[in-house]
């Protein structure tokens, strides 16, 4: 795969580390496309700015750019890694040595296995289309709208805005739109996930139209296992859970900072028992809202074909339970703040960022 980037260097201890981790994550993949086919090759790193991987079948060396472990995310990397052990597998296990490097039997095998068959570029979701630009820019008055300082007009914004998702997500899966689907890795890389974060993902998961799952990572400037949330669905509902996922994050942080204001409340575990509370104070709201769509006969049951897009992605996927925080008042003053946010558009700078502004 092809780059355009500036190199930048890690201490070579952290390097040893990042190259460890590859190691780990080829053979994983290995394990769940290739059925352990394929043999190890030799990995290194190069200092180059016109590729992001390379594999070359007679050294048996695969090559990763310092740009692509540096610059790009732990998932861009895996993208390429998947690219380039597709080349292996069509050199050393179909023998196709005739064939152009991206020939008929590389997208076949990237095709089979769900992988990112482009030859240039760090592996992203495409740009949306006219008419998605159309909806989301329709999606963004309405959210412009919800900023109202009438809370019953706001309200009804945010409804309104909820229901052109879901008559627009209908109307789409009756169409069809296959192999219309990507994927994003929403916030930062963490070394675990607290019960506001999963509630989070479960809203997007049930709400937004995508489907959501916690991926492992390596965290490269710390030398250190993560997991990273990733949403999986097509362009638009993807830009929409990014929007979402940013702006709950933040409102959420917000309250919590109110609320330790107004009541000379400390950091620590009622900081993560509000923000849960928050999660899920909001989601409560949404489900009351989506009781009210069933009843005009708007009824969303899912769909089949990002199910199997997300299978695709992940053969093997595992659920696990968790405790909740619920028994503790700070949940449940959380949670009546979260009860009370309205979804709307807008930009707000804080310590971790800002919120992506949609458009409209």
């Amino acid at each position: 795969m092809l780059a355009d980037a500036t190199v930048r260097h890690l201490s070579l201890e952290l390097e040893k580390l990042a190259l460890k981790a590859v190691r780990a994550a080829y053979d994983d993949l290995n394990r769940t496309y290739f059925r352990d086919a394929l043999r190890r090759p030799v990995f290194t790193l190069a200092d180059t700015v016109k590729r992001l991987g390379q594999y070359d079948a007679h050294s048996r060396n695969l090559e990763l750019s310092r740009t692509l472990l540096v610059q790009h995310s732990w998932g861009a990397l895996i993208e390429v890694l998947k690219h380039e052990m597709a080349h292996q597998y069509v050199h050393e296990i179909l023998g196709k040595d005739d064939e152009s490097a991206h020939g008929q039997s590389f997208r076949r095998v990237c095709e089979q296995r769900g992988f990112d068959a482009r030859a240039a570029g760090v592996p992203q979701v495409g740009a949306e289309s006219g008419p998605q630009m159309a909806v989301l820019s329709k999606i963004g008055g309405l959210l412009s709208l919800a900023q109202s300082s009438n809370e019953h007009e706001a309200q009804a914004a945010m409804n309104a805005a909820q229901r052109l998702m879901l008559k627009y997500n209908l109307s789409e899966l009756e169409a069809g739109r296959t192999g219309a689907f990507g994927y994003r890795h929403l916030g930062a890389p963490s070394g675990r996930t607290n019960e506001a974060q999963r509630i989070l993902a479960s809203i997007l998961a049930d709400f937004f139209f995508v489907e959501t799952i916690w991926v492992p990572v390596w965290r490269v400037n710390e030398g250190k296992r993560g997991s990273v949330l990733e949403v999986c669905g097509s362009s638009v509902n993807l830009e929409m859970a990014h929007y979402v996922h940013s702006f709950l994050t933040h409102t959420a942080e917000r309250l919590w900072n109110d609320h330790k204001k107004a009541n000379g409340t400390s950091a620590g575990r009622d900081h993560q028992a509000y923000l849960a509370g928050v999660m899920a104070g909001f989601r409560e709201k949404l489900t009351a809202e989506r009781r009210s769509q069933k009843k005009d006969g708007l009824v969303w049951v899912g769909d089949p074909e990002l199910k199997g897009f997300l299978k695709l992605r992940h053969p093997h996927m595992r659920y696990s339970r968790y405790l909740s925080s619920s028994k503790q008042a700070a949940h449940a003053q959380g949670r009546a703040a979260g009860s009370r946010i309205v979804l709307h558009k807008g930009v707000t700078s804080g310590a971790k960022g800002s919120i992506k502004l949609l458009r409209g």
